[in-house]
């Protein structure tokens, strides 16, 4: 009988918080795991991660908001991949959050930043990885309901909601874009997560989160691709 081959998953931001913890999860369940982050360097967690699991769980560098290194990263995975075949899971989970915005005093610097890290840098990716992707396989965008248009209800993070709804979209187009190939593509949003970003205040642990997200990837169906849900599987206004 064959041996089922390993999946293998992609995680970016993965040197901390909920991207560190969908690393841990995932090389728990047995995947190979490619996580990339920007400076792999002082990545102390990731690279201790490495240590417990080798040959399961390379660590490789990625700004998704620059060109130069998506291509450098895209050029690497092969190398990486070897045998393994095509990737089965990628988790943009990279994301920006610029606090104390105020209306009368945006600036572009911020809004620049977080369309290139938040929408353009998932799309990109994905269109980098498009080749790389087994057929079949999930592009899980990890979103947020603050880019939910329909849920506005305040004036707050202006740059990240904004960039978050037209990461929404990007999920939408993507979806398209790769649906003969059976590839699903979701946007999800993970709760208020316990996390740098999310604050003390939040109301998720993140291995609640990241439980429950990967709970939803691996129930998702034929029929889900194109969807914004949350990390319990509840359909999102977009």
């Amino acid at each position: 009988m064959d041996t089922p081959r390993i999946r293998t998953s992609v995680v970016t931001g993965a040197n901390r918080g909920l991207g560190l913890e969908l690393a841990r999860r995932l090389l728990e369940r047995g995947d190979h795991v490619i996580a990339a982050c920007r400076a792999p360097g002082r990545a102390t967690a990731l690279n201790g991660l490495a240590g417990e699991h080798p040959g399961r769980l390379h660590v490789l560098p990625l700004d998704v908001a620059d060109a130069r290194s998506r291509a450098a990263f895209a050029a690497e995975l092969p190398l990486v991949l070897g045998e393994a075949g095509g990737i089965d899971l990628l988790v943009n989970n990279a994301g920006v959050l610029h606090s104390g915005e105020r209306f009368g005093r945006l600036g572009e610097a911020n809004l620049e930043h977080s369309f290139r890290v938040n929408a353009a840098g998932p799309l990109l990716l994905a269109q980098a990885l498009a080749p790389l992707l087994a057929d079949g396989a999930t592009v899980a965008n990890l979103s947020s309901q603050l880019g939910s248009i329909a849920g506005c209800s305040r004036f707050g993070t202006p740059s990240y909601n904004i960039s978050k709804a037209a990461q929404n979209m990007a999920t939408a187009l993507l979806a398209h874009a790769l649906a003969d190939r059976g590839i699903r593509v979701i946007a999800l949003h993970p709760g208020w997560v316990q996390t740098e970003m999310g604050g003390e205040q939040a109301t998720e642990s993140v291995g609640e989160s990241a439980a429950g997200l990967l709970d939803v990837i691996d129930g998702l169906g034929e029929g889900d691709s194109g969807r914004f849900l949350d990390w319990r599987g509840t359909a999102l206004p977009w």
